[in-house]
């Protein structure tokens, strides 16, 4: 099971030792990465990360503070899913204090060594809908193809948001390439990603005639157990600099799969 489907569209997964104390009893009390409910062909995932930053596509969703975010998938043996993944955010009036994102699709192999996952992705500010603010709410579908070169793995894909009346009556596009790979016989991986946003939410400062940047991630895990991860990642856009906003930063951030 992914993380969640969010991480794949440009997430690196707010604060308290009440939410970090959460994740570690979760990380010893839940014995597998998924559950499978018997006779059904269902398998039930969840997730829980404390980050030290919400970075999404490059832009910081938190105000550079802490965040907190989980979430839940269900996915069937035909490749058939749904989910949904929360987080929290820096309150503004647009958004409000939290986000809350609801997913369906499909992943499956559809050439040897090639996989494809294609959904539909929902993304819901319930604290920040209408008012002077106007609406916030969107969809975007998504589509990526997988494969594995050596050790390394190998993902592209692309989500496109429609003109819709909370992205100003235009359409968006993001489209990215990321790679990831394990040290052999460590607990550590190794990640990297570029990605383009281009249209609606490609000019996250305002400057005029500018539609589009570039963000990039370069991360590590570290398997501290089976379903414990603890990662760092440095990441950084083109677009110009705003402290705490699209400037370059470490994030650092503990999550749990059960």
């Amino acid at each position: 099971m992914r993380t969640s489907k969010k991480a794949s569209l440009g997430t690196i997964t707010k604060s308290g030792i009440i939410g970090l104390s959460s994740i570690l009893l979760a990380s010893t009390a839940a014995p597998a990465l998924a559950q499978e409910i018997e006779g059904s062909g269902l398998t039930v995932s969840g997730n829980a990360t404390i980050t030290s930053d919400y970075r999404f596509r490059g832009l910081s969703l938190s105000d550079g503070d802490f965040a907190i975010q989980g979430g839940i998938d269900v996915a069937h043996e035909s490749g058939f899913y749904v989910g949904t993944w929360a987080s929290s955010l820096e309150d503004s009036p647009t958004y409000g204090h939290t986000e809350v994102d609801i997913y369906a699709g499909w992943s499956g192999e559809v050439s040897s060594g090639l996989t494809l996952d294609a959904g539909l992705l929902y993304y819901i500010y319930p604290n920040g809908e209408g008012g002077l603010a106007g609406p916030s709410d969107y969809f975007e579908p998504y589509a990526s193809l997988s494969t594995t070169l050596g050790p390394v793995e190998v993902t592209s894909g692309i989500a496109y948001a429609w003109d819709q009346s909370s992205l100003g009556d235009r359409d968006n596009v993001y489209i990215y390439t990321g790679v990831s790979g394990a040290i052999p016989n460590t607990p550590i991986s190794l990640n990297a990603s570029i990605g383009l946003n281009d249209g609606s939410l490609g000019n996250p400062v305002g400057v005029v005639g500018d539609d589009n940047y570039l963000d990039w991630k370069l991360g590590a895990d570290w398997a501290i157990t089976e379903n414990l991860t603890a990662s760092v990642a440095y990441t950084d856009t083109d677009a110009p600099s705003i402290n705490d906003f699209t400037d370059s930063a470490f994030i650092f951030s503990l999550g749990v799969s059960f």
